[in-house]
């Protein structure tokens, strides 16, 4: 290639460094970057469902719905049997199978429309929708043999990224009775998919009548934080299971069938507009209460209250030999949240803003093991107690590649090392340094 260009007229090599400027800018206005992280679920599936207090005793999926992830490539590869529910990971309660356990979503055979909601996009391989065969054990734990595993609707995505919802109107096929769907959401750029499982029933006597509205809701021992909602009982053609508590649109409690719920959590100086729905067995949602207006008192003296502790610490990506990419749920506090503070082996080494829920810790050794934890601060200088421990181990170092070079032209695949790490490039480039630029990714 250095010899031709020597030897071309100067118009000529003209001409081609403006071909190669402009293919690659075309190559990266099309091709689609990567985020570290990824969130989603169907909108009525399993954990979903639980986050709406439809489904009870959940355990800690009721605050993220959406972070059902594992290894993708289900059939074949994927949550092992017995764990396709809870995608293998901590959240085991999602497990239990039982021909009760689970509230139904009444469906029909033909068409219908799987809605998502994406809390942080990716871009996306496919998505694909399973569904158990007629005869499978709705008493046992999910297996593939639960399954029928060729997908009923599958849709190529081809790395595009999906906005803050996505839907997919697939064709049901026909069965009887509880069935499950496995909706899979293969990511793009990852080893990862998200995997949730909608407990759906056909035909029958699906009960389709919502209960009635709760009525005369009202709002009483109001604080800084904390108030009392309490509502007249709703009435349904087969029973009322439980109560769901909004803000304007927003879920913020629900009950399993109590008339009353002790609000925590609240801002103070706030106001508040609340609504409350019935729901029962089949997920029929009531229409709203009456709304109940109520501003929470200001503060008053110093603050000395702390934070409540960050909650379920994970790992939310690929561990590296010198990286783990950390999360966590959010903190409450009566003032706010201002930061969070991270640990590794009980000392303090990074903060972050108080609306930043995940951070990666970098400049790790390889084939370490390191503890980690998180704390949450707020203006006053009050710090919460820690989370949970999340014990995590680095891999080996990884081999090593040619180094990375400024005047190498390189596609799609190929691989170097550059300040010790090894980056795969995703797409043409040249003179892009690794680390710095888009078209690299690190190679774990």
């Amino acid at each position: 290639m250095n010899t031709l260009r020597l030897t071309m007229p100067n118009r000529a090599k003209m001409i081609m460094a403006g071909l190669l400027a402009l293919i690659m800018v075309v190559s990266m206005l099309l091709i689609p970057s990567g985020k570290v992280s990824a969130h989603g679920n169907i909108t009525n599936s399993r954990a979903a469902l639980c986050a709406s207090g439809q489904n009870q005793n959940c355990g800690q999926i009721i605050y993220e719905p959406y972070s059902l992830e594992g290894p993708k490539g289900f059939p074949a590869g994927g949550p092992q049997d017995g764990k396709i529910a809870s995608a293998n990971t901590w959240f085991t309660e999602l497990d239990q199978q039982s021909a009760t356990r689970w509230t139904k979503v009444n469906i029909s055979p033909g068409s219908y429309t799987f809605n998502w909601s994406i809390k942080v996009p990716h871009a996306t391989t496919s998505w694909k929708y399973y569904m158990t065969k007629q005869n499978w054990n709705p008493n046992a734990p999910l297996t593939r043999d639960s399954f029928d595993l060729t997908p009923f609707c599958s849709v190529n995505s081809g790395g595009s990224m999906p906005g803050s919802t996505y839907s997919n109107t697939c064709n049901i096929p026909s069965r009887t009775g509880y069935q499950i769907i496995l909706a899979v959401w293969e990511i793009y750029d990852t080893n990862n998919a998200f995997y949730n499982v909608i407990d759906v029933n056909f035909g029958g006597n699906a009960d389709v009548v919502a209960p009635t509205a709760p009525s005369n809701a009202a709002a009483s021992n109001i604080g800084t934080t904390t108030a009392t909602v309490s509502w007249g009982a709703s009435t349904d053609n087969v029973g009322v299971t439980g109560y769901r508590i909004f803000n304007g649109s927003n879920q913020i409690a629900s009950t399993n069938g109590a008339l009353s719920a002790s609000l925590t959590g609240l801002t103070a100086n706030t106001t508040y507009n609340l609504t409350v729905k019935a729901t029962d067995a089949a997920g029929n949602l009531s229409s709203a209460s009456n709304t109940v207006s109520f501003t929470t008192l200001p503060n008053s003296g110093p603050d000395v209250e702390a934070p409540t502790a960050p909650s379920v610490l994970h790992v939310m990506g690929t561990v590296t030999h010198n990286s783990v990419p950390l999360m966590w749920n959010a903190s409450t506090d009566n003032v706010g949240v201002t930061g969070y503070q991270i640990f590794r082996d009980g000392t303090l080494f990074a903060t972050v803003s108080g609306t930043t829920l995940q951070y990666t810790a970098s400049a790790l050794n390889p084939s370490t093991s390191y503890v980690f934890t998180v704390k949450a601060i707020d203006a006053a200088g009050n710090v919460s107690a820690a989370s949970n421990s999340l014990s995590v181990t680095t891999t080996a170092i990884p081999s090593t590649y040619p180094a990375w070079s400024s005047t190498t032209v390189y596609v799609g695949g190929n691989k170097v090392t550059h300040n010790g790490v090894n980056y795969e490039a995703k797409w043409w480039t040249l003179g892009e340094t690794p680390g710095s630029a888009d078209v690299w990714k690190v190679i774990p």
